[in-house]
């Protein structure tokens, strides 16, 4: 018998991220927040809690946004149980995906240092 390659907390998971992007695009949109995407959702293994992972185009902001974002978890949950075939909707819990930022930084710290041998070899 063949093995599975998706799990059902992986198709899940899919399928939330999809849903939760449009429901948190409107709700940035609707509720004055900065602008911020969906970039992951981890669902635990008895589909009780789902790891919404969202990056924030101000990362200044990522606090009091994740903050707002885990106030309204209540209703995204009302919305999801209205437009998923799920028999429970996972609780939200929405954290700060800092991975595009630390990738910014290394790739300015990448340049930085390409610009400074690029000097070093001029000036040799």
């Amino acid at each position: 018998m063949p093995s599975r390659d998706f799990k059902r907390t992986d198709r899940v998971g899919a399928e939330l991220r999809r849903e939760l992007g449009l429901l948190v695009h409107a709700a940035v949109r609707d509720h004055g927040l900065s602008s911020c995407s969906v970039s992951d959702v981890e669902v635990t293994r008895d589909l009780d809690w789902a790891t919404v992972w969202v990056t924030a185009l101000l990362p200044d902001q990522s606090l009091e946004l994740v903050k707002a974002l885990n106030g309204m978890s209540g209703e995204f949950r009302r919305s999801l149980s209205r437009s998923m075939r799920l028999r429970r909707v996972p609780e939200l819990r929405f954290k700060y995906d800092d991975s595009v930022d630390k990738g910014e930084r290394i790739d300015a710290l990448l340049r930085e240092g390409a610009a400074g041998h690029a000097q070093d070899e001029g000036d040799a």
